[in-house]
């Protein structure tokens, strides 16, 4: 039989630290053997320990807490449990283990399977007077009723006691349940305020990023229409220097070339000289090629054999 114990050992919360402490602190005082399995850092763990835990044992929300404790696959208790055995005692009983010889449980158990006095080796009751030897009737009764009324005179004052204990216990146990309930709500209200401040400062961080994002679209919107601004003003100094230069360049065809212009007979002259020399020219080529024909011919007759 292996005594299971399923802890969180990156719990945040207070109480539940205290009550894993106590629990294997005792554990340890008793030499009980003992497993560790921590549901913090292994979802199998957790899966496990919340299946197997009783639905009457489950808080009201269906997820019970550590420490939660089992022998083997068998359910024991949680710390709650765990406490109330442990202050009647019964501890071994809680775990489902054998009591060790003379411990107080192992004696407990011993005057509830017996009774309240055991039997000497001849079959006779223990005399609790010390006294040996034959007594009358008469005393024996007298002793034995006297004996009885002191035993339910104790009995009623240990049941007394051993209630008040228990109600004592029971409100000390209630105190310490509403003070860690008041701990865990705390530790819930502090968690959900880190919780409210993470998610102010991730609103304000995406806020900010929003801003630096329109902040720099906008300066490359103003880039872009600069730029458009300078690409409109070039072209209209290019077009304001192609009118230029057409309005030039037509001035310039219609002071020399157009008709009116200053220079307009000056180079119809020179085309009619350009052209009595083209005339002129081929004139002269053509005399040449007469020239050269009569040339030949004549060279031709000179050479011709006499009849």
């Amino acid at each position: 039989m292996v005594i299971k114990v399923f802890l969180a050992t990156s719990s945040g919360s207070t109480a539940i630290k205290k009550k894993q402490q106590d629990v294997v602190g005792f554990l340890e005082a008793l030499k009980v053997d003992y497993t560790e399995l921590d549901i913090a850092c292994n979802e199998e763990n957790r899966m496990w320990m919340r299946q197997n835990v009783p639905t009457e044992m489950k808080p009201s929300n269906g997820i019970p807490l550590p420490p939660q404790i089992f022998n083997d696959d068998s359910y024991c208790g949680d710390y709650d449990t765990f406490f109330n055995a442990k202050e009647d005692n019964t501890v071994f009983a809680f775990l489902g283990l054998p009591p060790p010889p003379g411990s107080k449980e192992a004696q407990q158990m011993h005057i509830v399977e017996n009774g309240t006095h055991t039997e000497g080796a001849d079959g006779s009751a223990d005399d609790p007077t010390g006294l040996s030897g034959p007594v009358s009737r008469g005393c024996q009764v007298s002793y034995r009723c006297g004996s009885q009324r002191l035993e339910d005179t104790a009995s009623t004052g240990g049941e007394e006691r051993r209630g008040e204990e228990r109600r004592g216990g029971e409100e000390r146990r209630g105190e310490e349940r509403r003070g860690e309930r008041g701990e865990e709500r705390r530790e819930e209200r502090r968690g959900e305020e880190r919780g409210e401040e993470r998610r102010e400062e991730r609103r304000g961080g995406e806020e900010r990023r929003g801003e630096e994002r329109r902040g720099e679209e906008e300066r490359r919107g103003e880039e872009r229409r600069e730029r458009g601004e300078e690409r409109r003003r070039g072209e209209e100094r290019r077009g304001e220097a192609q009118s230029t230069e057409t309005h030039t360049k037509n001035m310039m065809y219609n002071h020399f070339i157009g008709a009116g212009g200053h220079y307009a007979a000056p180079r119809a002259a020179i085309r009619k000289e350009r052209k009595g020399e083209e005339r002129r020219g081929e004139e002269r080529r053509g005399e040449e090629r007469r020239g050269e024909e009569r040339r030949g011919e004549e060279r031709r007759g000179n050479h011709d054999p006499v009849e």
